[in-house]
């Protein structure tokens, strides 16, 4: 059973990959043609516009589409047979039961539009994906609209940040660890069952080599079985798993399917596991016709090879250190993934090691103390094992807890939240002054707002400047909110300076732009568009600081008044906007709802790197799920493993009982030999843990950690041995019958 449970869980994981390459096919599907340029599409018979909605609520992604279709039969997105006319739209059905809950009010609000189908499969996500795909009549290219003839164009992706790329090569290695620690335990299960066995064997004439060879057959076709029952399991959770959703993940059924180089890898790497395992065990045993010999004084384990993997894993990763400082750098997955494992691995080669020398020098105390450090000093093996999986996956976990903690701090500074304050940025991509005022007016209005300003920015190429100059345009008013401007009126501009502070964390400013410098407009009035340097930085600009924001950013560069530039010289305008509120979700979903019906296409956000972030926490959140998912399953192996020492110990356990030994001792005896070792365990965990974060944040390079991380790791891998010692109490107590002082 232990084997059919952790041969699940690796095709689970095998089919990781191909979950991942379906959810791009599928997000391609929908999305891949608006990737290309408008101007790549014409107008025809199958052309339809479309603008991105994205949106979310209550803390979910909402994917959304605005569409408009131009030509007689328009090209429609998979999961749809039409495109939704003015004021209807589709929707995924999960969706649909949110908008028909009464948890659905601001979102009713928000779509405004009467739902007249339902997204198929092909054009979700996942079955609990919450889509919409809204019908309108009021989009246009030159207003931001995209045109497109079919759907599904494949596009080139941007290569993943270096630094999720190393959180994903940690998180692979150190959940699938466990599982194969698992496994390898699992096969050693029954071992005072199988000795019996072997020692019959050897009274009916079989030599030593037949009983090895038996004894590993034994364990070949339990390990198939195993192998087989595994497959049914995954099989049927396979079935299932369309009903469930962890952490805002959910998948079809069809995209849950292993590779099939990494399931062969499976098929034959689980037998051969499980027999080198066998083999391994009966290294110090004689196997007699009357029984079998174990070495009556073990030799005590050696420590120098036990350090030898982890030193190598560590001189594997130390010289990495700084290689992704900045978020440049490339990720050598085969190495990181191959120090990684062998720095784990240290925690399960030197717990028995630390068990023995510790336990070794333990005496005296209560009788229920003695009897569990006593049996801990005779064998020590089996409680060792039974642990070494948790305390692997406990490490991994606080490894990973401190990569994502400065990830997420470093694309997160929101100095408003030390006030109980939420701040929020606003990103449009087109705008015009007259759109900015309107916005940034309802926004204030909006119940919640504190505070609110918007203006209208673009970059444009300026001579003697290589990076190029932003221009800010915005009322006295609005640009008081971003920098020190003093006196204002319409008309004045002004050349805005860093904050000292952002100087300071930045390590220095950019050169000063200066007045009279040239810059390249979209194009000048009357000439064609042929002097592209038309327009210069005002001669009266003003030199004034910036105001550091919320977000922990400031505007900076030349800062005008509306009468000063015209925003139809700029090359496509946007709108930025911040929002001071209430830390609430009914505020932020009222806002969110406030900028929808000014423009679907706008962006919230409360981090400085809302992509960079999302992928943090969707990465996160899966981490999160296949950690549940590993400590269930080491859960199970523990109460298996649990179960068999007690049946195994049956008989001296009714004997103890027979001569006067109260059952409340022995309950505390089994007590305190799980406590030792979950303690010494939990504390190597923690201490390779730290250590393995340490050496992975030094490639990220300057950060500043939280290293309490520990704590929820800890307590959840202690909570699960203590949970399991618990279920396995009333098995105790009925190993305690007289009945056990049977034999044949």
């Amino acid at each position: 059973m232990g084997v059919a449970l952790g041969v699940a869980v690796l095709l689970l994981a095998a089919a990781v990959p191909e979950i991942v390459r379906g959810n791009d096919t599928r997000s391609e599907a929908r999305s891949g043609a608006f990737n290309e340029s408008s101007e790549s599409a014409e107008r025809g018979p199958y052309s339809v516009l479309g603008k991105d909605a994205n949106n979310r609520w209550n803390g979910n992604e909402l994917y959304g589409r605005l569409l408009q279709a131009e030509g007689s039969s328009p090209a429609t997105p998979p999961g749809l047979d039409h495109i939704p006319a003015p004021g209807e739209m589709a929707v995924s059905p999960a969706l649909k039961r949110v908008l028909e809950s009464p948890e659905g009010e601001h979102l009713r609000k928000r779509l405004d539009a009467k739902v007249v189908g339902t997204i198929g499969d092909e054009g979700l996500l996942g079955p609990y994906e919450l889509a919409f795909y809204k019908g309108v009549d009021d989009l246009s290219v030159s207003e931001g609209a995209q045109r497109v003839n079919k759907f599904g164009s494949p596009q080139d992706e941007e290569p993943m940040d270096p630094v999720l790329v190393l959180l994903v090569v940690v998180a692979c290695a150190v959940l699938v660890m466990p599982v194969a620690i698992f496994i390898a335990t699992a096969v050693r299960f029954g071992g005072e069952q199988r000795d019996t066995r072997l020692a019959a064997l050897r009274l009916v004439g079989a030599d030593i080599a037949s009983a090895r060879r038996m004894a590993a057959g034994e364990t070949l076709v339990g390990a198939l079985m195993g192998l087989v029952l595994g497959g049914w399991f995954f099989l049927l959770g396979r079935a299932f798993i369309g009903n469930v959703e962890a952490f805002r993940i959910s998948v079809f059924p069809e995209d849950v399917t292993p590779g099939l180089w990494l399931g062969l890898l499976i098929v034959a790497g689980v037998p051969v596991t499980a027999v080198a395992v066998t083999i391994f065990a009966l290294r110090g045993v004689a196997i007699e016709p009357l029984g079998l010999v174990r070495k009556s004084e073990q030799r005590k384990r050696r420590l120098w090879w036990r350090l030898l993997p982890p030193v190598g894993g560590a001189a594997l990763l130390l010289p990495l250190a700084g290689s992704l400082d900045g978020g440049g750098g490339s990720v050598d997955e085969f190495r990181i993934s191959s120090g990684v494992v062998l720095l784990l691995s240290g925690i399960v080669l030197l717990l028995p090691w630390l068990v023995e020398r510790i336990v070794g020098r333990l005496r005296g105390g209560p009788v229920s103390w003695q009897l569990a450090t006593r049996r801990l000093q005779l064998s020590s093996g089996n409680a060792t094992r039974a642990v070494s999986g948790i305390t692997v996956a406990v490490a991994g976990a606080i490894a990973l807890q401190l990569l994502f903690s400065v990830v997420e701090s470093s694309q997160t500074s929101d100095s408003a939240a030390s006030r109980g304050k939420s701040y929020v940025d606003i990103y449009g991509p087109h705008t015009t002054p007259a759109d900015t005022r309107e916005l940034t007016d309802r926004m204030r209005r909006t119940p919640g707002v504190e505070k609110a300003h918007g203006y209208l920015q673009s970059w444009v190429e300026a001579k003697g400047v290589e990076d190029g100059v932003g221009i800010t345009v915005g009322s006295c008013e609005t640009l008081r909110a971003v920098a020190r401007i003093g006196e204002c009126r319409d008309g004045d501009s002004f050349l805005v300076r860093p904050p000292k502070s952002l100087i300071k964390e930045r390590g220095g400013a950019p050169p000063p732009l200066k007045r009279g410098t040239p810059l390249k407009l979209d194009k000048a009035p009357g000439d064609g568009g042929k002097s592209r340097y038309a327009w210069k930085v005002p001669r009266s600009a003003r030199t004034v600081q910036g105001i550091e924001l919320p977000n922990g950013g400031a505007v900076d560069g030349l800062v005008v008044t509306p009468s000063v530039l015209s925003e139809k010289r700029l090359d496509t305008p946007s709108y930025q906007g911040g929002v001071l509120m209430e830390r609430s979700t009914e505020a932020l979903e009222a806002l969110r709802t406030t900028v929808f019906h000014t423009d679907p296409s706008y962006t919230l956000w409360e981090n400085a790197d809302q992509d960079t972030v999302g992928e943090v926490r969707a990465l996160k959140n899966a981490v999160l799920a296949a950690s549940m998912a590993v400590l269930l399953l080491i859960a199970a192996s523990m109460v298996v493993s649990m179960l068999e020492q007690l049946r195994e110990r049956k008989r001296q356990l009714s004997v103890l009982v027979a001569f006067g030994t109260r059952r409340s001792t022995l309950g505390a005896s089994v007590l305190w030999q799980t406590t030792l070792t979950v303690v010494l365990g939990i504390g190597m965990a923690v201490v390779f843990g730290l250590g393995l974060g340490w050496v992975l944040l030094r490639m990220v390079g300057d950060a500043k950690p939280d290293w309490l991380v520990f704590l929820p790791s800890a307590a959840a891998g202690a909570g699960v041995i203590a949970l399991v010692t618990l279920i396995s109490l009333p098995f105790l107590w009925r190993m305690m019958r007289p009945d056990g002082l049977r034999t044949e």
